[in-house]
């Protein structure tokens, strides 16, 4: 190896490339920390809240429930809160009512692949941006606990169908007055729907879901419905990054606006 002018090491033929030795942590002259740093802002928020939502009382109000209490399955939930009129966990259950069903919508987002980016980057710094080194001096990516969790995915997918069921069917009731008669909207009704419906394009949206309806396939002519399924699951999976915000802020904001007006905060005519 021979030297130049400026003392730079240039590889002479034959010889091995070495690697150029950078001590600066970036070269980027551009705001690359942004990002990160609103992405950890937006997720802290939503994790504040909804450490308060889960201890917060004021869950339901007719024909309202809290996106983040339901279902409600012990007898300490208020009866019209209770899902299809059942309390299986009995009355030896006295905490609150979200905790029973917290780890599937949370297992979800947490496993989440574009979830796992942005947590990676924002709360961890691995990396926090493109051409930005990190911090840490090992690197053992999902192999190991408590990151090898992150494989199980796939199976809270499941779970998370059962939610935006459970969420489904919370928003027909909320067709309901608060006497039981069918035919009301309120806004509650409409930000209720319109959670459900982001809740679904999200999960529907989820890289397991798009795997599922047809990944394993080595001919779509033979499949065609499960091909059509695929195509529409594709479609919304190219969302997938924007769906998992506006989900997430949707299901806080249905939560909030319940409990809101659980407390009386919130009063009008269409509430």
């Amino acid at each position: 190896m021979t030297q130049t002018t400026a003392g730079r090491p240039i590889n002479e033929p034959g010889q091995r490339k070495q690697r150029a030795q950078i001590t600066a942590r970036t070269l980027r002259t551009d705001r690359w920390w942004l990002a990160p740093a609103i992405t950890f802002a937006a997720l802290a928020s939503f994790l504040v809240y909804g450490f308060w939502a889960i201890f917060d009382k004021s869950y339901f109000v007719e024909p309202y429930i809290a996106p983040f209490s339901s279902p409600c399955l012990a007898t300490s939930c208020p009866e019209g809160a209770r899902f299809l009129g059942l309390a299986p966990f009995g009355d030896w259950w006295t905490l609150p009512p979200g905790i029973l069903i917290l780890g599937l919508p949370a297992g979800f987002r947490l496993t989440c692949y574009y979830y796992r980016k942005g947590y990676y980057r924002a709360f961890w710094l691995s990396p926090p941006a493109c051409s930005v080194a990190e911090p840490h001096k090992k690197y053992t990516g999902e192999t190991r606990l408590p990151l090898i969790l992150q494989n199980i995915h796939r199976y809270f997918f499941y779970g998370a169908i059962l939610i935006a069921l459970v969420l489904t069917w919370d928003a027909v009731l909320a067709l309901r007055d608060a006497n039981g008669n069918w035919g009301h909207v309120g806004l509650g009704t409409v930000i209720l729907w319109i959670n459900v419906v982001l809740i679904w394009a999200y999960t529907l949206s989820c890289h397991s879901c798009r795997h599922i309806t047809a990944g394993r396939l080595n001919h779509f002519s033979k499949h065609p419905v499960r091909y059509k399924m695929w195509t529409f699951v594709s479609k919304l999976n190219r969302r997938h990054m924007l769906l998992a915000w506006l989900s997430m802020y949707s299901v806080m904001i249905a939560d909030l606006y319940v409990r809101l007006v659980a407390k009386g905060i919130v009063n009008f005519p269409f509430a």
